[in-house]
């Protein structure tokens, strides 16, 4: 992490393209690291950085499903925009986090 970044929220969840991962939330920007698992001695391990957007690429930002319940959000990248779908524990409080990190990141400029 950079200087003057605090981890907000971090959860072990699942991206509707991407897979197993872990998704997380700093006052900077949000990631999403890839993992492996093995079942035999129940570890654990980060892989790559897959996805890693600043707050201020963030476009918007919702939750969706009755059943599976996924935050989501829109990102602004080179090739245009991009929108990824999380199935983490509590939706509500996900967007809750990141629609006030994004506030407060944008009012630091």
């Amino acid at each position: 992490m950079d200087e003057g970044e605090k981890r907000i929220k971090q959860e072990d969840c699942s991206e509707d393209n991407l897979g197993a991962g872990i998704l997380t939330l700093t006052n900077k920007r949000l990631a999403f690291d890839k993992t492996s698992a093995r079942i035999m001695d129940f570890s654990k391990n980060f892989g790559e950085t897959i996805i890693e957007f600043s707050l201020d690429k963030v476009i918007k930002t919702w939750k969706e499903g009755l059943f599976i319940k996924k935050v989501c959000f829109t990102v602004k990248t080179d090739e245009g925009e991009k929108t990824f779908k999380f199935g983490v524990f509590n939706t509500k409080d996900w967007l809750k986090n990141i629609d006030k990190a994004i506030s407060e990141f944008n009012n630091q400029f």
